[in-house]
């Protein structure tokens, strides 16, 4: 069967988000999710019912928030995905809710695909260390500095964590992501925490 083909009939996924993120990196992997019949819910800090995406330059669409953070239970989602932007991550990693679920997902073993400035969150749940990932080239040094292995590859795949680059990775991205998702939880993830 084909990634795109998957079928994620009965997963619930987490999609992270807040004002400031890049518009591609959450809509395109929105649109795979429900495409595989995944059952997908845009979890925000943000008091307002719509939250705003940066598209390269300028604001660009809203999408409407599904639970707010607080209300957010790891143990309800089958796994979660992190897009980036400049700004979206860099207001996330300033909500101790936010960074205690990434936590949540990488202690359980379940599936995280965070893609461009978005792996600015497993920084901050300090859940990088030995793990093999790529983002955004201006925050590979941060990345290094946590203690990751960064590569320069469009997707970086390592015990059920997803990296990718940016908007242009996420054909790569995308797929892998929802290969990750139908395997389901990831012992390895889990145990590679605690090490």
């Amino acid at each position: 069967m084909k990634n795109s083909e998957q079928n994620l009939t009965g997963k619930k996924i987490a999609i992270l988000a807040t004002d400031g993120f890049e518009q591609d990196e959450l809509f395109s992997p929105l649109e795979v999710l429900k495409a595989a019949h995944a059952e997908v819910k845009i979890v925000s800090p943000s008091k307002e019912k719509e939250i705003k995406a940066w598209k390269f330059t300028d604001w660009g669409k809203t999408i409407k928030v599904d639970l707010a953070l607080e209300n957010a239970r790891p143990d309800d989602f089958d796994a979660l995905v992190l897009p980036g932007g400049v700004i979206n991550p860099d207001h996330l990693r300033r909500e101790p809710a936010a960074v205690e679920l990434v936590k949540a997902f990488f202690q359980n073993g379940k599936p995280v695909a965070a893609i461009c400035h978005g792996p600015q969150m497993l920084i901050e749940a300090d859940v990088v260390r030995g793990r093999k990932l790529t983002s955004f080239a201006s925050i590979k040094t941060d990345l290094k500095n946590a203690g990751a292995q960064w590569v320069d590859q469009e997707v970086v795949v390592d015990n059920g964590l997803v990296t990718s680059r940016s908007p242009d990775d996420l054909p790569a991205f995308n797929a892998k992501m929802i290969e990750e998702i139908a395997e389901g939880v990831h012992q390895r993830q889990s145990s590679a925490l605690a090490a």
